[in-house]
């Protein structure tokens, strides 16, 4: 914005009938002092909504306010105006009608805007006002995440791209060097942050790089510039060498780790490699270092669960089993039940691949396969620590299996994951291990199946009119829509950026081993007549516990049927 603010502006603030004569001469104070843009001024200062303002400024000033989300604009209009323009006066440029191109702005004010944008475009400009936020949307949505720095890249005399077609000639020492890289791949990182994204994945395709981000467990494909794909072994060079990893070597699979802070958090990011046909896809998994553990009350578990469980984790001895897919919150379960016993007097040690969250007063012991330090050689070693409880990352083979279960009949706590889609899966795959029945039976205290399902966004939900007779093939209590009890559909909005979801908590199936359990896993019994027995003894499968949290208005049917699918 211009420092210069033309002494009509106090009259046509006034004009908006919402700021005191005291806001409005400290606005136009603060605007000259800081060259801030008033609109932002008289939302950061808590004046007025900045949608409102600007609303009522348009009808000030005869211009039209627009909404910029719901248009469809198309390429041949996003050309008319240079990507660094667009960036450099934070304007979005939506429509154009008798050689007239119309731009969207939240500073009316800024006396040289329109000519400078008649300069740049070639073409007479009519301004529209639209929020800070909707043109920031806007151009992510249309010119792509980090297009200004792409552009910028386009015209860097420096970096030579082969005719032949093949990706990228440049040399790598200077790449390291070249600060738009450097940006770029900063700017896709702090995207992912502020979506609140666990992964990032860049993928090459035939003719362009694919970045897709994962989100409350969903992948989206963030909107990227066209010209990408010609930087695409520049970019991947860039993390490769934030993650320590050899640049030179794009035929073998290589891991990494960066350390970063955004915004005063630490972020610890795991980086893959793997070669495909299109060059080298780069898996990024995103750890929040600072985040507070969650606590039992926090997970989603039903308050009688949450009684069961407290009592299990108290317990001197036993083993306690977290089962579920990848992605379905087994370390966070795991990480909320240590925390919940991590006193002065418990000797807690953890054996992991890799340490996802660093706990204070824990001793965590990170696998290193490479030098032999396994789980099985870490537990043998761990039994003469004297500890009271131990947490394994996930038990994978008999050996494994084997230990934890002695550790647990000596008088140790230990937790530990399996992959498996039920809790009564959990028995058969350890008899499955070679582990003997009657260890089972005797060591084994509980068994705790997850999935994570999507929250509904509280700011746009909506009570939904499904069919009951879809409800009711799929096992969901229609009963209870009689007593007035509703369940919701998602629509999408701003806050939760069209989606209808914002965050995610757990669905559970607790597996207690009861008396009349036992003999059925000395039996060797299948895990569908385990289960039985268990539902018989008031076992909550993982869907009936979905449908609570539908008739509870968290979530929807659709996402229920979604993540239990295969347990169905």
């Amino acid at each position: 914005m211009s420092n210069v603010i033309s002494p009509g502006v106090s009259v046509l603030l006034a004009r908006t009938n919402l700021l005191t004569p005291a806001q409005i001469e400290r606005g136009i104070a603060l605007a000259r002092a800081e060259n801030r843009k008033i609109a932002e001024i008289v939302a950061q200062e808590g004046w007025v909504a900045e949608d409102v303002f600007l609303k009522a400024l348009a009808l000030a000033l005869n211009l039209p306010f627009v909404q910029l989300g719901p248009l469809d604009v198309s390429t041949d209009i996003l050309e008319k105006l240079p990507t660094k323009a667009v960036f450099q006066y934070a304007v979005f440029p939506f429509a154009v009608h008798n050689n007239i191109l119309q731009v969207a702005t939240n500073d009316p004010f800024d006396s040289g805007l329109t000519d400078a944008l008649r300069l740049a475009s070639n073409l007479r400009v009519r301004l529209a006002l639209a929020t800070t936020e909707d043109i920031a949307n806007a151009t992510k949505k249309f010119y792509g995440v980090g297009a200004e720095t792409v552009d910028r890249l386009m015209q860097d005399d420096r970096i030579e791209v082969e005719p032949q077609g093949n990706l990228l000639k440049m040399d790598l020492n200077e790449m390291d060097q070249e600060a738009s890289i450097v940006k770029f791949v900063n700017q896709i990182i702090w995207e992912a942050y502020e979506e609140r994204s666990t992964d990032i994945h860049l993928e090459p395709m035939e003719s362009s790089l694919r970045i897709r981000y994962r989100v409350d467990g969903v992948l989206h494909q963030t909107p990227l510039p066209a010209q990408l794909a010609r930087f695409q072994n520049a970019i991947i060079s860039r993390i490769k060498v934030m993650a320590n990893m050899d640049i030179a070597e794009k035929r073998l699979p290589q891991d990494g780790r960066i350390g970063m802070r955004i915004q005063g958090e630490d972020i610890d990011i795991r980086v893959s490699t793997m070669p495909t046909v299109y060059g080298e896809s780069v898996s990024l998994r995103l750890l929040m270092r600072s985040k507070e553990f969650i606590g039992l009350n926090q997970l989603g578990l039903r308050p009688n669960d949450v009684a069961s469980l407290r009592r299990l984790i108290d317990r001197p001895n036993g083993i306690i089993l977290v089962t579920g897919p990848t992605g379905s919150g087994k370390s966070t379960s795991l990480y909320a039940y240590l925390h919940e016993i991590n006193t002065i007097d418990q000797r807690i040690i953890t054996v992991e691949d890799p340490i996802e969250y660093e706990m204070a007063g824990i001793n965590q012991i990170n696998v290193r396969a490479d030098i032999g330090l396994t789980f099985a050689t870490a537990l043998r070693h761990i039994l003469r620590q004297d500890p009271d409880v131990i947490m394994i990352g996930e038990v994978r083979d008999f050996e494994t299996a084997e230990i934890a279960i002695r550790a647990s009949l000596t008088g140790h706590l230990v937790f530990s994951t399996l992959h498996t889609n039920d809790a009564a899966g959990a028995i058969t795959r350890l008899l499955d291990m070679g582990v003997e029945p009657f260890l089972v039976a005797s060591s084994l205290e509980a068994v705790v199946a997850q999935r994570l399902v999507r929250k509904l966004c509280p700011a746009c939900r909506r009570p939904a009119q499904p069919d009951r007779t879809i409800l009711q093939s799929a096992g969901f209590p229609v009963a209870e829509l009689d007593h007035g009890r509703l369940i919701y559909e998602s629509v999408g909005c701003e806050k939760c950026r069209n989606t209808g979801f914002h965050g995610r908590l757990g669905i559970y199936e607790i597996l207690f081993i009861s008396e009349k359990v036992e003999p059925r896993i000395i039996d060797r019994s299948s895990s569908h007549a385990i289960k039985q027995i268990a539902i018989s003894e008031g076992m909550q499968t993982l869907r009936e516990d979905g449908w609570n949290k539908v008739l509870d208005g968290i979530t929807t049917f659709e996402e229920i049927l979604r993540v239990t699918e295969e347990t169905d």
